[in-house]
């Protein structure tokens, strides 16, 4: 079974190609996090885990979901995170999520899609965007090839900066950046609630049609990107950047 998390689509996209080559179920993790139920799910195909980085780490709200589930029949569990660079070094953190659960660690796949991180990067346009998801086609297809051969994905070599990224900044970046107090809603805001309903944590609620955003964010970007009028902003940061979705997959 695939199962993902994904806030502006680069990871739905992956795991979408992923279910397409190997005849799997996919799954959409944001749906049952969303609605605070934990996963009660049985695959006799192997687990493929997909998610997009966050400080070199899976997110947090995605490694809580699968810490708290139950995930029954196949022991094997693939990883693969999409990113704007690189995922660092999170093998030990995943390693250890999968010893809790009773799985079999089988590597992670790195794969580069466009960056949609505005608050802190910019994206990039849309011919740019559209070439790097192509580039990152053929390590799918050669992840599922493996997955679907029951190999495990190749060891990756990082290094000790890899190690400091995934550890002491990971370890960082959650207080320090991963904060919902800068967004806001300019006057181009039509009240349709979209970001309300595209929220995972529900960290938004409409107040006189106009969205307010609480404590609880995990900085997915679904709401600044997903914006129709793109009319939501974090401070000055994300002001004349191009918002960024990935298109669906279409085999």
């Amino acid at each position: 079974m695939i199962v993902y998390f994904s806030g502006t689509g680069n990871s739905r996209y992956a795991a979408a190609l992923l279910a397409d080559r190997l005849g799997d179920e996919l799954l959409d993790a944001g749906g049952l996090i969303k609605e605070k139920k934990k996963a009660e799910l049985t695959s006799e195909k192997p687990w493929v885990f997909v998610a997009p980085t966050y400080a070199w780490q899976l997110p947090r709200v995605f490694s809580d979901f699968i810490r708290s589930g139950l995930f029954e029949g196949s022991k094997d569990a693939y990883f693969v995170m999409t990113c704007g660079e690189d995922i660092g070094h999170p093998e030990k953190e995943l390693y250890e999520l999968c010893r809790v659960k009773g799985l079999d660690f089988q590597g992670v796949l790195e794969v580069v899609m466009p960056e949609n991180y505005i608050t802190m990067f910019s994206a990039p346009g849309q011919e740019e965007a559209a070439k790097i998801v192509a580039a990152a086609r053929p390590v799918l297809e050669e992840g599922a090839r493996l997955i679907g051969q029951g190999k495990g994905f190749a060891d990756r070599h990082p290094g000790l900066l890899d190690t400091l990224k995934s550890t002491v900044v990971n370890g960082a970046f959650y207080p320090l950046f991963v904060k919902a107090k800068a967004f806001y809603a300019t006057k181009d805001c039509n009240g349709c609630g979209l970001c309300e309903k595209l929220c995972p944590l529900n960290n938004i609620e409409l107040q006189n049609k106009e969205p307010v955003w609480g404590k609880s964010c995990t900085q997915c970007m679904a709401c600044i990107c997903g914006c129709p009028k793109e009319a939501i902003e974090y401070g000055r940061i994300s002001k004349g950047k191009v918002r960024y979705q990935c298109p669906e997959y279409k085999g």
